[in-house]
């Protein structure tokens, strides 16, 4: 694994599909990778997700990727699985809809990344970044025109890893992400727009 000073070796993208769902697996490790999440925390009311986190999570998760759905990209570093982002149609992501801070902008149609799982040693090295635009560039093809994100804006410089699982607002910036709304001093809702 790459120490601090090296730098962040070649990265491959691919969409989650049912022959790569074992990479998901090692990645997330037992836990899911955050408490037996599953990526499910955007796609569930919360009594469903708590009700099923762990196991119940994976298996619907696993689900939705075995229906032909992609739930987002998978990142490689010399053929091993070292990170995810959950990217797709907002529509994919109820949750969105029932939040009071990130609750619509408008009509438009978007597409939404909304999470980030980075291995544990290859974090602060510019795999987000390079994740992000991987996510921007797949939604591209999928037919999207604008692309948002709902990051987090940290009051203090030092910010456990574990909180930032949204991305952080200044990754979505060096990106190209601007700013459209803020209902809450930490949490902006930022969109990349895609040119014709």
């Amino acid at each position: 694994m790459p120490s601090q000073t090296e730098p962040l070796p070649h990265l491959d993208f691919h969409p989650l599909t049912p022959e790569r769902w074992p990479d998901l697996e090692t990645l997330f490790g037992p836990r899911g990778a955050c408490g037996g999440c599953w990526c499910m925390w955007w796609r569930l009311k919360r009594s469903e997700f708590e009700k099923q986190k762990g196991e119940g999570n994976r298996k619907a998760l696993k689900k939705l990727v075995d229906s032909g759905e992609v739930p987002g990209l998978l990142a490689y570093a010399d053929g091993q699985p070292i990170a995810w982002c959950s990217v797709g149609p907002r529509e994919s992501y109820p949750v969105l809809e029932r939040s009071r801070i990130l609750k619509r902008v408008d009509h438009k149609p978007v597409w939404s990344v909304v999470c980030f799982v980075v291995a544990k040693s290859y974090r602060h090295k510019g795999v987000s970044m390079a994740l992000l635009e991987a996510a921007v560039a797949y939604a591209q093809e999928q037919g999207a025109r604008i692309v948002e994100g709902y990051p987090v804006e940290p009051k203090k410089a030092n910010m456990p890893d574990v909180f930032a699982y949204h991305g952080l607002a200044s990754t979505f910036r060096k990106v190209g992400f601007t700013e459209v709304a803020r209902r809450s001093e930490t949490r902006p809702i930022m969109r990349y727009f895609i040119r014709e």
